[in-house]
């Protein structure tokens, strides 16, 4: 077992403040793999001085000198692209497939786009008589969940260091080891002392601390939404900016005439990636009345094809959840749909046969879904798909809308233009086109309780960024 100790702050890796640790456990096994420090409030307020210190002179740096130190890590994670998707493996549970393709990869991927971005941004523009500059925003914290542990911490770290920002990133304590794996690169890379800062801890200490720092300019926060409002409060109080990506219960909607095996077939996919545990994971499939049934016994077949297992068998497609309460909990929302009078077409709460260690759910369909049941309106973040029914395109409409999330979505029709016109009508930020690709360059982030701000491409970079403006 590894045990670690140490907290990177103001650019070398120090012993932590407190005593306590955090172990890590890996959930094909339920072995503890390694121990983090459990940051204190001390451990955080030394990580934010040693970040204000550095942050006027990070600021005052030219956007080519940045490039040079960001294009080093961007480098350097493309030098230990294995290492990280053994890591993702071992911390989170995703099968080693989808860890180099999406865990490992995207994150490598997104840092590229900020290289362009940064490359051809304009941090000045004439408007009349005055010149306005997009200056950095300050010291950010940055705090990341544990489902895509480094694509959110390269989703939030890369585009706050490309504007010029200082940062203090708290992982979560499910996955700390790969933002462990992150410091190293960035240390590699030579930023300077006190640019980039990482305290591990739980989020009721640290990520607390880091909200309410007088010392803290803006929090990026990825996470529930429970969660997503208490940091909102707590900055609010200090006049802090906030960028909040938070939860998701997105709706599927098969208008008559699309490909429905298709759409079908994409949708559980979709939902079982991950085990599950994405925000964006289209939750909901909505499926005209007169082909309900006919969707219903695709997506059962489909996800036959989805037997967990071994997250380090290449030939694994659906490894467990990321603990034993998120196990629970899964289970906790089938047998719910169940009393609730759901029927389950493949899967249901029992433990995956040949399973007995390990935090696995069985990969579930749920078909005469009510609308307004609970595993339709709330955010269960396992391998769990919900079809339900609509007469027509006004009624899809009302139950795509009808929960308090707005994150993503899909549309399929017979042509682009129809997906399009009933896409506009729905509140979420983020929707696919007859299954459309995921765009790294485009915004990303959700209306309604979803969250405030966006991440990725233009919109991310400028999340970091505030205006001032000189008159002549």
């Amino acid at each position: 077992m590894q045990q670690h100790g140490d907290q990177y702050i103001g650019g070398e890796w120090v012993a932590s403040l407190g005593a306590d640790t955090i172990p890590v456990l890996n959930p094909a096994t339920e072995e503890v793999i390694a121990s983090v420090p459990a940051g204190t409030a001390e451990d955080v307020d030394a990580a934010v001085r040693a970040a204000r210190a550095a942050a006027r002179s990070w600021g005052a740096t030219s956007p080519t000198e940045r490039l040079a130190h960001l294009t080093r890590l961007r480098d350097g994670l493309a030098a230990r692209q294995q290492e990280i998707a053994e890591t993702v493996v071992a911390e989170l549970g995703s099968p080693i497939g989808f860890a180099t393709a999406v865990q490992a990869a995207l994150p490598l991927g997104v840092a590229g786009s900020y290289l362009d971005i940064l490359a051809g941004y304009e941090f000045t523009e004439q408007v009349g008589n005055s010149t306005v500059y997009a200056e950095p925003a300050g010291v950010v914290a940055a705090i990341t969940p544990w489902n895509y542990p480094l694509h959110q911490v390269v989703a939030k770290v890369v585009p706050a260091l490309a504007a010029g920002c200082t940062v203090v990133l708290k992982p979560a304590e499910d996955t700390p080891l790969v933002a462990r794996l992150f410091a190293r690169i960035v240390h590699e890379a030579g930023f300077p002392a006190g640019v980039f800062n990482l305290v591990t801890g739980v989020g009721a200490v640290a990520g607390a601390a880091l909200a309410a720092h007088p010392e803290v300019d803006l929090v990026s926060f990825t996470g529930s939404t429970a969660v997503g409002a208490k940091i909102a409060e707590t900055a609010g109080g200090g006049i802090k900016r906030v960028a909040l990506e938070l939860g998701g219960k997105s709706a599927n909607v098969v208008l008559p005439g699309a490909d429905l095996a298709r759409a079908v077939n994409v949708n559980v996919g979709n939902v079982f990636a991950n085990s599950g545990q994405t925000c964006t994971a289209w939750t909901r499939l909505l499926v005209h009345q007169d082909q309900y049934e006919e969707a219903v016994a695709i997506a059962a077949k489909a996800a036959a094809k989805y037997v967990p297992g071994d997250p380090a068998s290449p030939d694994t497609r659906l490894g467990p959840v990321v603990n034993a309460k998120q196990r629970d909990r899964v289970r906790g929302y089938i047998e719910t749909a169940v009393a609730e009078g759901a029927r389950v077409v493949a899967g249901g709460p029992e433990a995956p046969e040949g399973l007995a260690t390990g935090f696995y759910v069985r990969p579930t369909v749920l078909a005469d879904v009510a609308p307004d049941a609970t595993v339709a309106q709330e955010e269960i973040f396992g391998p769990v798909l919900s079809i339900l029914s609509y007469r027509d395109e006004a009624h899809a409409l009302e139950i795509a809308n009808g929960t308090a999330y707005g994150l993503a979505g899909g549309v399929w029709a017979a042509d682009n233009e129809t997906a399009v016109a009933f896409a506009r009508g729905m509140d979420t930020g983020q929707i696919d086109i007859n299954g459309g690709r995921f765009n790294p360059l485009a915004p990303f982030g959700g209306y309604k309780h979803s969250g405030v701000g966006r991440e990725l491409g233009r919109h991310g970079l400028e999340e970091f960024l505030q205006p001032k403006s000189l008159q002549f």
